[in-house]
């Protein structure tokens, strides 16, 4: 046995597998925990302050584990930074999702998930170069790395902007046009693009008001059907075998006939391949759509666990050469398919009413899974050795049957247009083109169309048109006018009717306040500061 192992088993008293496994798998506990309460943290206070929070909790969690003194001191801090972990692997695709153009919402996302496994690979070739390290330092040092991790997150979330969706659902509308504009039009907050999409963005939220209460039994009434797919998805990530791979790899490679530190050394050379194998999504997931590439995966992921189990079995002297070589195909096959995807598929098709709400409770799914493939994995290597990888292959036949016949494809669809797609909310108004393509997605569906308020175009009717009076406009230099009327408004104010528009902005702001106050922010919040640009 390497080094690296021996010091570590020797400090903590030669814990049997079942221990090893507890003390892994208590990580996907504090995470499981965090993910579920962490939507409605996420709503209350934001995604940025969430994220920072988020970062300090797992920077304690890995202080306490490089610092452990015995086994308890150990496993309090792994499952400390589990709930580091799980409000980190919620709220951040939720507002990397929310921040995202559609055109590239998917190749972002793949990039965030490519930096996850640098992360995973740098880990991998830090435990082989100090397995080399002839002190109790062989383990610590690993574990202490990951505080600095913690740091530089933390650090970046003071410099990242809010999610302007977050903001214009709180009704801070100042500073949300100023973050759109940054996003969209270059820092003009009087940019034709950046003010369409706060119109796009707002005309949402007031809609969706009118829903009701955003309780997670009206989430499960109206949304089932998307909070199956967010669900399954990050379920059948981890159902899917990876972590048999990421965390037990050396000893998947011991029982293929590698040894000791040989098994780390492949393990990071594995962990090369399965970071080069996440770049080439950053081009394929916007041109080729999520369908494909998870469909793919899927039958790839099949085939290499099969014939990892098959040469195990039948452990001839080309068995470790060939089982190392259907690892890395395995690993490449998940990392460009069902490793991205599932972190980007439920932020993506939830409504923002409960995306948070329902991101965490997808994420929460990964967790639960994540743990039980954990804690069973070093048990079931003993009891049903080879056939373990027949399970997970099982599973990936289940992936494809799902995406195949429930999964519609949500490339370069808008998060405000996922409704048309899915047709399950009172402000689904699909034209007839997107009934077509939804009910060949999705199944049948009612017949009877209804109007787009939402996006103007040749035959169809704009927000403003559609619902005269509706107060959507973006602010101008930062201040509301009188009577709820922004700026764009004020020019023929005085020409519209009040209209329905008028109720519903009403309606929207009522138990929230004057109209000028904020649901997150108390009355009269919502003057923020202009981030650098001046009032002209």
């Amino acid at each position: 046995m390497h080094r690296r192992g021996a010091f570590f088993k020797d400090y903590f008293k030669q814990p049997t597998s079942a221990e090893i496994g507890t003390m892994v798998a208590i990580l996907e506990v504090g995470a499981f925990i965090s993910s579920l309460s962490v939507g409605r943290i996420g709503d209350m206070i934001g995604r940025r302050r969430t994220i920072l929070y988020g970062s300090i909790i797992f920077f304690v969690g890995g202080a306490l584990q490089t610092f452990a003194t015995g086994m308890p001191m150990m496993i309090v801090g792994r499952i400390i930074a589990g709930l580091g972990v799980g409000a980190l692997s919620t709220i951040v695709p939720v507002y990397q999702s929310e921040i995202s153009p559609p055109h590239n919402r998917g190749k972002l996302a793949c990039i965030e998930f490519t930096g996850n496994i640098s992360g995973y690979a740098a880990s991998v070739w830090v435990d082989y170069f100090c397995s080399y390290i002839p002190s109790n330092y062989a383990w610590r040092v690993p574990l202490l790395l990951q505080c600095f991790m913690g740091v530089l997150l933390g650090v970046g979330s003071l410099i990242i902007c809010e999610s302007p969706r977050w903001l214009l659902d709180n009704d801070h509308d100042e500073e949300g046009i100023v973050v759109i504009a940054n996003l969209y039009g270059g820092g003009d907050i009087h940019n034709d693009k950046a003010r369409q999409e706060y119109r796009e963005i707002k005309m949402n939220v007031l809609l969706q008001r009118q829903e009701g209460e955003r309780t997670y039994r009206e989430m499960f009434r109206k949304y089932y059907k998307r909070l199956f797919i967010a669900m399954s998805a990050q379920a059948l990530a981890q159902l899917n075998g990876i972590n048999v791979i990421s965390y037990y790899a050396p000893l998947v490679f011991e029982s293929a006939g590698w040894v000791g530190r040989d098994a780390i050394l492949m393990t990071g050379i594995n962990g090369i391949t399965y970071l080069l194998a996440t770049i080439p999504p950053w081009y394929l997931v916007d041109r080729w759509g999520r369908r494909v590439i998870l469909l793919s995966g899927a039958i790839a992921m099949i085939i290499s666990l099969s014939a990892i189990s098959y040469f195990i079995f039948i452990d001839v002297h080309y068995t470790p050469v060939l089982t190392v070589i259907f690892v890395m195909i395995y690993n490449a096959a998940f990392g460009a398919s069902w490793g991205p995807i599932p972190w980007l598929y439920p932020p993506e098709i939830l409504p923002l009413s409960i995306r948070a709400k329902g991101a965490s409770l997808s994420t929460a799914a990964n967790w639960a899974c994540n743990w039980l493939v954990g804690e069973l994995t070093p048990i079931l290597q003993e009891w049903i050795k080879w056939r373990l990888y027949l399970v997970h292959a099982f599973f990936c036949a289940v992936s494809f049957v799902l995406v195949y016949f429930l999964y519609p494809e949500t490339a370069n669809v808008r998060l405000e247009d996922m409704d048309q797609l899915f047709g399950d909310a009172t402000t689904a108004m699909p034209t007839p083109a997107q009934h077509a393509e939804v009910e060949s997605l999705m199944g049948m569906r009612s017949p009877v169309p209804s109007l787009d308020i939402r996006r103007g175009g040749p035959g169809q009717f704009s927000a403003d048109s559609a619902i005269p009076g509706l107060d959507i406009n973006p602010p101008v230099d930062g201040e509301r006018q009188e009577n709820g009327k922004s700026g764009d408004d004020a020019a023929n104010g005085e020409q519209r009717s009040e209209g329905i528009g008028g109720w519903i902005s009403r309606l929207a702001r009522r138990g929230s306040g004057k109209d000028g106050g904020g649901k997150g922010g108390g009355g009269g919040e919502g003057a923020y500061r202009r981030l650098g640009q001046d009032e002209e």
